[in-house]
């Protein structure tokens, strides 16, 4: 019955958009986007053999909280942006299915702010850095070209900030919902004299829509931008953000989540309180902040362009586990609080060239990145004496470094109706663990991986509004920092393991079949051998293992239109099959990767009138169903489908400008699971998704 409503609630959406092609003859005009992710460079995205979407301001933040970038991501095929309610794990991103199974944060898809990493050297990133108020668009690229970003580019989300413009200006805004949800947020910014100046404030509360799920997260941000001369451009960036006892409400068994898909797991150890959950017994919790510094330079000669970009941080994190009091007797044993302190820092330097050659234009770029992380991390036990939830004895003390080193060649070749792409990236990755806790043997070693990343790319225009383009590539993906911890045999870092390697491959079009519609579509494969899968997971300690071959195929088809009296509609439709090509262990042929859905479609139709005082939209967003780990013999999350209602409106007095938003959410209070935790041993996999909820918000600016 669940996967008829997915089906009914997918094609009530796909027609809900159909009336455009009805309406064709009066949009008002063609869509142009520029992006700069695929080429480094301004580019119209309608050109590049390479499937890319922008999610712009309004989409970002005119009816949303701008809390999680799963709220804007959700429009973009090929993506799969999970809100986990639980803040202290991060969102899910996955591309195309890479990033699917990570346990925490995102792994396997980069992200990238305002030209600075947000993913560290190993390949583990934190969307939650991402300042969402000072948003000006999302680029997201998948596909062969992401793979020029290097170690874990299965996909590349970039988010850029506003640039400061115009006089000074102040606003505040407020928004409040269910679950206690609160958000503040103030800004500043004005430009005058070539010197450009934007400061961010905000404060996010939430009581949690599962129990123990309770956060407070605060964000700052800075940017000042410099023109010294006509022709070069500074820009100086920093930011914060702090989250003090984030607390952890863990997954829960599949009976639990049919019980009460609130409630936390109960503790079967605990004799005198037997209703007490796990994350309450050991009260789970993560404590974060996270402060970093960034500037770009960039030097314009004629066509030609020198660009250097810098940044350096500190990340630190303490982090209350759970697991059974059985497991921390071993001396192996890493302990169940996690305590590290990381400096990180980097550089990377690229010079662009255009000439004229052979007829046609061409474009090279050739540029280097360097990075490094050190980690103090330390681990103790969680309890002491009788009290759990407590720091207790040292476990483990360490220094990890990750370095890496990449070079860089991109070159673009355009001529007539022709466009050949072609580039080269060589990664090196390098892992050093000092070992200070010898009670258990000493863990001191290190490691280094490398790969070289070639890429080609031609697109061809049949027509001046439809383009067709193929593409391929070679990645790869290290094992992160994380997942080297532990070897399964129960000795220390696991040096053993390889990376992954895939052949990417990729067919698209993209057309303008009417004024102010647009419609994108791709065929993709990807071939990957030594998958990194969970080998063992107990006493909260998860050991990893190269898996066998694995086959991604799917297609992906996006669809905007705008047509007459401000109605507009969007469909974003992805199918995708993800499976293991060989079988290993215990997990046969052809099982399906876990985390990953088949089928994800998200439909939009609303309206907004002429001079944007009013506007509103249905959404929907509907999944199929997810396995939750390698065999998929566990019960699979149901697919689903929800439609969400918003509506806004703004007003101008003066210098005064005036919004407002109203959402609700999950209309008709559908039950379903919004996450997985993949491979869970435990077989607490499923994180539960909040019912019908509503939010409202409201801002002024004051330009002075």
């Amino acid at each position: 019955m669940k996967q008829h409503v997915f089906r009914w609630n997918a094609i009530a959406a796909a027609c809900a958009c159909w009336p455009l092609a009805a309406a064709a003859d009066e949009v008002r005009g063609p869509m142009s986007v520029v992006v700069v992710s695929a080429t480094r460079a301004e580019h119209a995205s309608f050109d590049l053999p390479a499937s890319i979407d922008v999610v712009d301001a309004s989409q970002i933040g005119d009816t949303q909280p701008r809390v999680n970038a799963s709220e804007a991501l959700a429009a973009v095929p090929g993506l799969v942006a999970r809100d986990r309610q639980n803040y202290a794990q991060d969102l899910q991103i996955s591309s195309r299915g890479f990033g699917a199974r990570s346990a925490f944060g995102v792994r396997g898809v980069r992200l990238v702010a305002d030209g600075i990493p947000a993913t560290m050297p190993d390949g583990q990133g934190q969307a939650a850095t991402f300042n969402l108020d000072m948003a000006e668009r999302i680029e997201v690229l998948r596909g062969p070209f992401s793979a020029l970003y290097g170690n874990h580019s299965g996909g590349v989300v970039q988010l850029f900030t506003r640039d400061p413009k115009g006089p000074p200006s102040i606003e505040t805004s407020f928004a409040a919902g269910s679950d206690g949800l609160r958000k503040t947020d103030v800004n500043a910014e004005g430009r005058s004299g070539g010197i450009g100046y934007l400061l961010d404030a905000s404060r996010f509360d939430t009581d949690g829509y599962r129990d123990h799920s309770a956060a407070t997260r605060d964000q700052a941000y800075a940017k000042l931008s410099l023109e010294p001369s006509a022709t070069s451009r500074l820009v100086l960036t920093a930011s914060g953000l702090r989250q003090d006892d984030t607390q952890d409400p863990l997954g829960v068994t599949w009976a639990t989540y049919q019980r009460d898909p609130r409630a936390g797991e109960i503790d079967g150890t605990d004799p005198q309180t037997p209703k007490r959950t796990l994350a309450e017994r050991y009260d789970t919790r993560k404590s974060i902040d996270h402060k970093q510094a960034g500037l770009s330079w960039e030097s314009r000669f004629g066509p030609d362009r020198l660009q250097v970009t810098a940044w350096g941080g500190n990340r630190r994190v303490i982090q209350y586990q759970s697991f059974s009091r059985a497991f921390q007797a071993p001396a192996s044993h890493s302990g169940g609080v996690i305590d590290f302190d990381r400096d990180f820092y980097g550089i990377d330097a690229n010079w662009r060239a255009v000439r004229e050659l052979a007829g046609g234009t061409l474009r090279a770029t050739v540029g280097l990145e360097l990075a490094r992380s050190s980690d103090a991390r330390q681990g103790f036990e969680n309890f002491l004496g009788d009290s759990f939830g407590v720091k207790g004895r040292l476990r483990r003390d360490e220094e990890n470094e990750v370095t890496g080193t990449d070079p860089y060649l991109q070159l673009e070749w355009e001529r007539g109706k022709w466009v050949f792409t072609g580039g080269l990236r060589h990664s090196r990755v390098k892992f050093d663990v000092k070992d200070g806790f010898l009670a258990n043997g000493d863990d001191s070693g290190s490691v280094v991986y490398r790969h070289t990343t070639p890429l080609a790319g031609v697109l061809y225009r049949l027509t001046p509004t439809l383009n067709v383009y193929a593409s391929a590539a070679r990645g790869f993906e290290a094992p992160t920092l994380n997942e080297v911890f532990y070897s399964g045999s129960g000795g220390g870092f696991n040096f053993g393991l390889e990376p992954a390697v895939g052949t990417h491959l990729e067919a698209g079009l993209k057309a303008m079949p009417a004024p102010g519609v647009r419609v994108n579509a791709a065929l993709f494969q990807v071939r990957t051998r030594d998958e990194l899968v969970v080998d063992s997971a107990s006493g909260g300690r998860t050991s990893y293992r190269n898996a066998s071959a694995t086959l991604r195929q799917g297609g992906e088809l996006s669809l905007d239109a705008e047509f007459g009296a401000g109605w507009n509609a969007r469909l974003a439709l992805s199918a995708l099959k993800a499976v293991y090509d060989e079988g290993f262990g215990a997990v046969p042929e052809g099982s399906r990767l876990p985390g990953i859905p088949k089928t994800s479609l998200y439909g939009e139709f609303g309206w907004k009138e002429a001079a944007g005082r009013f506007g509103a939209a249905l959404e929907t967003v509907a999944n199929s169903r997810v396995f939750a780990e390698d065999t998929n013999t566990a019960t699979p999350a149901p697919g689903y489908a929800i439609v969400n209602a918003r509506v806004q409106a703004s007003q101008q007095f003066g210098g005064w400008r005036l919004r407002q938003f109203a959402r609700l959410n999950n209309l008709f209070d559908r039950g379903y699971i919004g996450s997985v935790i993949v491979g869970d041993t435990n077989r607490r996999f499923y994180e539960a998704a909040p019912g019908r909820n509503w939010i409202l918000g409201a801002s002024a600016r004051y330009q002075f």
